[in-house]
């Protein structure tokens, strides 16, 4: 009797100590903004599944706020650079690309003026983390297990690799994807996989000019990436780590890529099988609104909402572009909730609501909700497929004209040119998008491809994380391209082989040839001499 008692307790026992062993220690280096709202909810459901999580940052992040309710443990180490510097560097990276058109060669010159700018926080954010030894002691006596960290964050694959430590990489878009390609070793051929382009128009299906276009696009993203990180992050990488070390050498290491993305939204392309695709890991069910929203909410009858964010680096806009806006959305019957923190609008109607934050994901997913007007973020891109809603486009900068390309190209959303947009051109945009069902369809369609999958993205995230710590990495799953030489890659060296072999065949027949022609000849020339 007492055995019978004593057999599940000892089970219950295992079981517990089984979920103890696994439980992990985890360093997380995050990205800014909505970078940072993604990798939280990784960190929220590590912490939900007893691991234990310390993030570290820099004290000039301005988007990182920790509180006293966070269960995971911070550390915050200070760079010769205020929050104010930080943000204004980030709000001229965004006035860049919002103030004017960019198209064409100028596209790149923009791009290089905008990374050059980047240099003096690259420096001071690497060398206050990494030359700082009272910091990376600390870091090595906590015994971490892995190391999950965001791009955007400076020199964060190199940390890794000081402390020795399996990494896992989370990204939607590093410099045109030519991180992923020239690093992470992921194919791209360029016949059917579009290069990623500030005005971009390119898709997987291209004609012979496209192609010849998306060549050139590669070829140049290829070459600005290259010189601009040898002249950078080789540069720091080198004088940190005391020998030759490059941006590639260390984040091509990382074991595992997550990637913010997911079929919903690519197009077909070939992966690796350290690639792993968890886009809209944030996205949740709809909880209740406040109680005054959801009035306002409901008070818009049939016609329904139209929920307007441009993301929480856009706080502010120009007088006439913020009246055009405000035109337009007084002309719908909808009602519009915009999260906009700058100067009421001269035109703002009685139908529009200013919020400086909106629950977006909640209002998303309610079903007075008709259209989404968004600047084209990944995590507002995948809220919206999540729930089912329609968009219009107004992208302003970095990957948010590939993103909207790729929902207007699988007939889900409509675009405007946020520097050239009228009221009419918004207005239609909105009445197109609410009142043609095919949108709101197509949109449903792609929400069904992202509820279909044996595993929810969250869950593959922190599956894969605790796989790298299991196993102390996953050097099995990177492919052997990491230790080829760029002609190896592409078997130029080969290539020159079987070119010479043959070039030697032909050679030896044509001498071959001639030889015996000349000796015909000969014989010939004989035979007629002695007649």
């Amino acid at each position: 009797m007492v055995s019978r008692c004593v057999l599940p307790v000892v089970a219950l026992l295992l079981l517990c100590g089984s979920e103890i062993a696994l439980a992990g220690n985890i360093l997380v280096l995050p990205g800014e903004y909505s970078h940072w709202l993604n990798m939280r909810a990784v960190v929220e459901e590590l912490i939900s599944r007893n691991h234990s999580v310390t993030v570290l940052t820099h004290s000039g992040s301005p988007s990182i706020k920790f509180s006293q309710k966070d269960a995971f443990r911070s550390i915050v180490f200070k760079i010769d650079m205020e929050q104010q510097e930080v943000q204004a560097m980030w709000q001229n990276f965004i006035n860049a690309w919002m103030n004017d058109s960019i198209t064409g060669i100028r596209t790149l010159t923009v791009f290089w003026n905008m990374m050059a700018d980047f240099s003096t926080f690259l420096e001071t954010a690497c060398e206050r983390m990494l030359l700082n030894q009272e910091l990376i002691a600390s870091l090595r006596e906590s015994n971490f297990d892995a190391v999950l960290f965001d791009p955007v964050m400076p020199c964060s694959d190199l940390l890794s690799e000081v402390l020795g430590l399996p990494s896992v990489v989370s990204v939607r878009l590093t410099l045109a994807y030519s991180a992923e390609r020239l690093c992470g070793q992921l194919p791209a051929p360029p016949s059917y996989v579009p290069a990623v382009a500030t005005q971009g128009h390119l898709t997987d299906r291209m004609g012979f000019l496209e192609r010849v276009e998306n060549m050139l696009l590669y070829i140049a993203h290829t070459a600005v990436f290259q010189l601009h990180v040898m002249l950078t992050f080789d540069k720091y990488y080198t004088k940190i780590s005391g020998k030759p070390t490059t941006l590639c050498d260390t984040l091509g290491k990382a074991d595992i890529w997550l990637i913010r993305t997911y079929w919903d939204f690519e197009y077909p392309r070939p992966l690796l099988p350290n690639f792993k695709f968890v886009g809209g890991l944030h996205c949740k069910p709809a909880k209740p609104l406040p109680k005054e929203m959801e009035e306002f909410v409901q008070s818009s009858g049939d016609d329904g909402i139209v929920v307007f964010s441009l993301g929480s680096m856009v706080k502010n806009l120009t007088k006439d572009r913020a009246n055009t806006i405000a035109s337009a959305l007084g002309q719908i019957p909808q009602k519009v909730l915009w999260r906009y923190s700058g100067d009421k609008p001269d035109t703002l109607s009685p139908n529009t609501k200013l919020y400086d934050w909106i629950p977006q994901n909640d209002l998303l997913g309610h079903p007075k909700t008709r259209a989404f007007i968004t600047h084209g973020g990944t995590n507002g891109l995948y809220e919206a497929i999540y729930h089912g809603v329609p968009m219009v486009g107004i992208p302003l900068f970095a990957d948010q004209p590939d993103n909207l390309l790729h929902m207007k190209t699988k007939g889900a959303a409509v675009t405007v040119d946020f520097n050239k947009m009228k009221t009419e051109d918004l207005k239609e945009a909105l009445t197109e998008v609410i009142n043609n069902p095919s949108y709101k369809e197509s949109m449903m369609r792609l929400s069904r491809i992202h509820h279909d999958q044996p595993m929810k993205p969250l869950d593959q995230a922190v599956y894969w994380i605790e796989f790298v710590m299991r196993n102390k990495g996953a050097k099995h799953l990177r492919v052997e391209a990491h230790n080829l030489t760029w002609y190896q890659y592409h078997c130029l060296d080969v290539i020159a082989f079987l070119l010479s072999i043959v070039a030697l065949v032909i050679f030896i027949f044509v001498k071959t040839c001639k030889w015996l022609f000349r000796k015909c000849c000969r014989r010939s020339s004989a035979k007629s001499k002695k007649e």
